[in-house]
C-alpha cells in the first residue's frame, strides 16, 4: 500500500513544484540556444503563456509535466480516482487538458506554430525535441515569401 501524507506534507511537496524553469525546461532552452534559437521564455504576449517562444518563426513550445497535463488519462484517471482528493485532481487535470486544446486551437488560428513536449521526452530524448523544432523552423521558412525571394535571387543580396 502507498504512503498516505498527511495534508501539511502534501502542502509542502506541493509547493516546490515548480512551474517555470523546470528541469526539462531548462535542458531544452539550453539545447535550443546552442543551435542559435533566440526566443523568449513564458511569453504572456500569447495566450497560455508558452514556456518557449521563438516569435521570429511563430512557435510557441510547451513543455508540459506528464501528471499536470495528463500523459496517459486513461490510465492515469483511474489512479488519480483510487488516490486522495481524487474529485480534486480529476477536476484540475481535465481542466488543464481541455485548456490545452483551447489553447492549441488558438494559437494555430492565430498563425503559430504550437509543439507540446513532455518533460520525461525531453529528458531522455532532447535531440529528437530540438529536430522537432529544426523542422518546424524549416517549414516556416518555405513558407515564408522571403525563402522564396532567397531561393529565387540565389541567395544573393543586391542587385
Amino acid at each position: 500500500m502507498p504512503d498516505v501524507l498527511t495534508k501539511e506534507q502534501r502542502k509542502k511537496c506541493m509547493s516546490h513544484i515548480r512551474s517555470k524553469d523546470t528541469k526539462p525546461e531548462l535542458l531544452f532552452r539550453k539545447a535550443l540556444w546552442h543551435k542559435g534559437y533566440r526566443y523568449r521564455k513564458n511569453w504572456k504576449a500569447l495566450r497560455g503563456t508558452p514556456d518557449i517562444v521563438i516569435t521570429r518563426y511563430h512557435i510557441a513550445i510547451f513543455c508540459d509535466s506528464e501528471f499536470f497535463h495528463g500523459k496517459n488519462w486513461p490510465e492515469l484517471g483511474k489512479r488519480i480516482m483510487r488516490g486522495s482528493n481524487s474529485e480534486f485532481w480529476y477536476g484540475k487535470i481535465t481542466r488543464n487538458m481541455a485548456r490545452d486544446t483551447e489553447v492549441n486551437r488558438d494559437l494555430h488560428g492565430a498563425g503559430w506554430i504550437v509543439l507540446r513536449f513532455w518533460g520525461e521526452d525531453i529528458k531522455k530524448h532532447l535531440d529528437e525535441c530540438v529536430k522537432a523544432v529544426d523542422e518546424a523552423v524549416f517549414d516556416q521558412k518555405v513558407n515564408s515569401d522571403d525563402y522564396y525571394e532567397e531561393c529565387v535571387d540565389g541567395g544573393k543580396q543586391g542587385g
